[in-house]
Formats: structure tokens, sequence, C-alpha cells
């Protein structure tokens, strides 16, 4: 029986001995009756794979796009974001952490359904929604029934994802995104293995999957930390890589580290590394990438492939110039730039909105309010 926190699902089958195994992910939990995967949120409930956590969040903000982080996709307008609990991956340098390695109930306090979602991005003015601080994978259902509202409204949706999935689940998922931030948080399986107990294949997969088969618009961040993904090798390989399988116009983004969660003994990333991130992802044809976490007008601009001019100037995540037409063209040579523009740039900026979806439920109540 479908309640606001236990929704069925389709990703899994049963097993001989008995248990259920959920194919989301690589994982492949396999769980006995009242078990719970390790992401925290699927379940075996019944012998069946349930999601428990359909209809609640951690929280609700409208935040700017450049966020994400995506600078190609309607820059500079707001994105409600919201996340729930628990993760498939397992970073000993988790940012999020007390959202995504979350096991309390109470950290979901805020209920909303698909509709008020929906609705409560409408009213604020959102350009989109976007499924953020833990990843969206394991509260696909929930994504998906959100994204679906959404399009309904003429409302975006957005995946802040690290793309740790299997192919079935990540065709579904994927396929309904309009743009999706893909963390790929090293080119190594050593690294994979180790920092985050997962593997670097299936991400290399969904990313390919992304770009070849959905229309959503992508964008990629790797989280820069000292000593174990910063090697001048590594990064030259990475992208390499991104240029032959995806090619150039893919954004690229090097974010500064910070020590947190189980990985204190590490220094900050130094503003000079994302430097030579960013250069080398150029000299090896990334035509747009990008510093992040450090307040630097250069490294987060956007600038013409063609003629080098600047297209979009920011410090943080304030627009301080804008050189496009409307449809994305620069306006000194006339060369496409690769995203997704609707008209002038949004003037967002760095603010950040709480949103409780109480006060909005019942404001919006009505055709589109519904109810958590």
């Amino acid at each position: 029986m479908t309640t606001a926190t236990n929704h069925p699902t389709k990703w899994w089958h049963l097993l001989e001995d008995g248990r259920v195994q959920c194919d989301v992910c690589p994982r492949h939990c396999r769980l006995k009756d009242g078990q719970a995967g390790h992401c925290f949120v699927r379940a075996n409930a019944g012998n069946a794979v349930v999601l428990t956590t359909y209809g609640r969040s951690s929280g609700y903000c409208v935040d700017p796009m450049e966020k994400k982080p995506l600078s190609h996709f309607l820059p500079g307008t707001s994105i409600l974001s919201f996340g729930t609990a628990g993760c498939n991956l397992a970073c000993q340098f988790c940012q999020n952490w007390d959202i995504s390695k979350s096991r309390e109930v109470d950290t979901l306090a805020a209920e909303a359904s698909p509709a008020l979602v929906a609705a409560a991005a409408k009213h604020l003015g959102c350009t989109a929604v976007a499924f953020t601080y833990n990843d969206p994978v394991i509260f696909l259902e929930y994504a998906l029934d959100v994204a679906a509202e959404c399009r309904k409204l003429g409302i975006k949706t957005v995946a802040k994802t690290a793309a740790y999935m299997c192919e079935g689940p990540a065709r579904e998922f994927f396929g309904a995104m309009d743009a999706c931030s893909v963390d790929l948080k090293a080119f190594s399986e050593d690294f994979y293995a180790r920092i985050t107990y997962g593997h670097l294949k299936p991400v290399l997969d969904n990313i390919l999957a992304i770009r070849r088969h959905t229309h959503s618009w992508l964008e990629l961040t790797t989280l820069l930390i000292p000593g174990l993904n910063d090697s001048d090798a590594e990064l030259d390989q990475m992208t390499r890589w991104v240029v032959d399988a995806l090619g150039p116009d893919v954004p690229m983004h090097f974010t500064a580290f910070h020590p947190d969660w189980r990985m204190l003994d590490r220094p900050r990333t130094p503003p000079s590394t994302l430097k030579r991130a960013r250069i080398m992802a150029m000299k090896n044809g990334v035509r747009y990438a990008y510093s992040g976490n450090i307040l630097d007008e250069e490294t987060a601009s956007t600038y013409c492939h063609q003629c080098h001019h600047v297209l979009v100037g920011r410090v943080g995540y304030d627009i301080t110039a804008w050189h496009l037409t409307d449809d994305g063209h620069c306006r000194q040579c006339g060369a496409r730039c690769a995203g997704v523009f609707n008209g002038p740039a949004g003037d967002w900026g760095t603010r950040r909105l709480p949103v409780d979806m109480r006060d909005l439920r019942a404001l919006l109540a009505g055709p589109h309010g519904g109810g958590a």
C-alpha cells in the first residue's frame, strides 16, 4: 500500500533465498524483510523494495542556478532545491554529510507532494527544481514524479548527482531531466574504490549515456583533493577523455576541497591547483572550464571559444556582464555558445531563500496544491 513515506518501486527482483535485490545502483543490496539498503531510504517491506522517504525532504531552498554548479543552463535564474537523506556512495570527504549520511528520520521534516513542489517552484518564480544536497538516484521515484508535475507547469528539472546507477534506471531517470550536474569525483578506479566505496566505470558509462542518448544538458564537476585526485597525469587523462568521448562543449568545473566528514587530515585546495586544472582542460580542448569555491572573476566567467570575448562575466554567483544574444550566440563574432539560453540573464544573484512548504501548502491549496 502506498503511503507518504513507503512507496512501491520497480527496479528490484526476488532472489532464490527469499531476499530481494535492489537494482537501482551497482551495489545491488540484497535485503531481508525489514532491512534497509546502504542508501538508507530503499528497504525490503513485505518482500518488495520500497522507497521509505517518498514525499519527504530535509528542506527546501531557492538557490542560484550557478550553485549546482551550472554555468550554461539558464544563467542567473533561481532554482528550488531540495534533497532527502542517505546516499549510495560513502565518500570520506562528503561536504553534505549531515544530510547524505543521515540515518535519522527526523532529518526529513519537510513534506510535499510532487504537485506541491512544482506549484511552489512556479509561485516562487523559479525556472527549475533541483534534486540535490544528497544524490537523487536513491529517491528516483519521487524525483520522477516531481519532474512530471514540473513539466505540466513549464518548470525545468535538474539532477545534481554522482551518476552511480545501473543502466535501466539511469536511462529512465536521466532521460527525464532537463539538466544534469554530474560529480566526476576522480579519474581512477583506485580513488573510487578506496575513497567513495564505489567504482568508476558505471559513472563513466552513465555520463556517456547522458551525453549521447538524452536531451539533458550536461556539466561535470570534480572536487580536487590535494594528493588524491589532483595530479597532472590524472587531470590530463580526465580532460582528454571528456573531449574525446563527450566533445569539447561539455563544461567542466574544478572546485576546492575543505576538510570535512572523515577526511580532516587533508589541507584545503589552493587556488593554484584549480587554475592549473582549468588551464590543462582548455589546453586539451575543453572549451568551457571553471574553478569553484573560490572568488575569482577570471576563472568563473564564460568566454567565446572562437573570439575569446567575455560572454558571461561572474563574481561568485553574481552575473557582472552579459554579451550573449537571447538564443546564446556571441554578440561580437556570432559563434554559438553551447548551453540552454532563453533571453537575457536572470538577476537572482547570490541570494539563498529558505522555503517552508507548510506555508506554501496553505497558500497554494487548490488545483495544483495537493497535499504531502
